[in-house]
């Protein structure tokens, strides 16, 4: 798996808008300064020490305050890196069920992490603008740590949409059948998990 198309972009202009490209997810790292992010014309305040995982079909700009500071990261990330087997159990991983932009993973780092979080970040920068030999292992064993402290149980996991109750069952039921597909071939069994009254024979 090739990882040179791995970007990693700091948070640095006042407005930042979001890249179009179908081949890439963005992870969004919000630390301060940042007044705001706007996703699909919905605006998200108090998001500092925040990771968003953006869909390609999310329409999304940061609004931050005006200071020469970094105040955060983006990382644009190959869809197909996700399917890499190191990374299938993760929980941020799984968000690639989504095909559309009906559902968003938010994660609220637990305080402690945002410094740790911010080391594994710079280092991947680091280590994809050069040609050091084993450089592909070092990417993906550091984005495996990043996923580690994404997976945290300390940390608050929620998922934002449109119409977020629609959204978050839609996430339930992929969650539901990543995890039980093996066990559960009929519909009612899930159906019934997520407490649905009837579900149609």
């Amino acid at each position: 798996m090739k990882t040179e198309t791995i970007k990693i972009i700091p948070i640095l202009d006042q407005i930042t808008l979001g890249q179009r490209d179908d081949g890439f997810y963005t992870l969004c790292w919000i630390q301060n300064e940042v007044r705001y992010i706007e996703i699909n014309n919905t605006r998200y305040d108090r998001v500092a020490n925040a990771v968003f995982f953006l869909t390609p079909d999310v329409r999304w700009n940061i609004h931050k305050n005006e200071t020469d500071i970094s105040s955060g990261y983006l990382i644009y990330l190959p869809k197909n890196i996700l399917s890499h087997p190191s990374f299938r159990n993760f929980y941020i991983a799984r968000i690639s069920l989504f095909k559309s932009a009906e559902a968003i993973l938010k994660i609220n780092l637990a305080p402690g992490i945002e410094k740790r979080v911010q080391s594994i970040i710079e280092m991947l920068d680091e280590l994809v603008s050069t040609n050091l030999r084993h450089k592909e292992e070092a990417i993906l064993s550091l984005l495996n740590t990043f996923f580690v402290y994404c997976d945290g149980d300390c940390n608050i996991k929620s998922v934002i949409s449109d119409d977020n109750a629609k959204g978050a069952l839609v996430y339930k039921f992929k969650k539901n059948i990543d995890l039980q597909f093996s066990r559960f071939h009929d519909v009612r069994n899930y159906a019934r998990q997520l407490h649905f009254r009837k579900v149609p024979e």
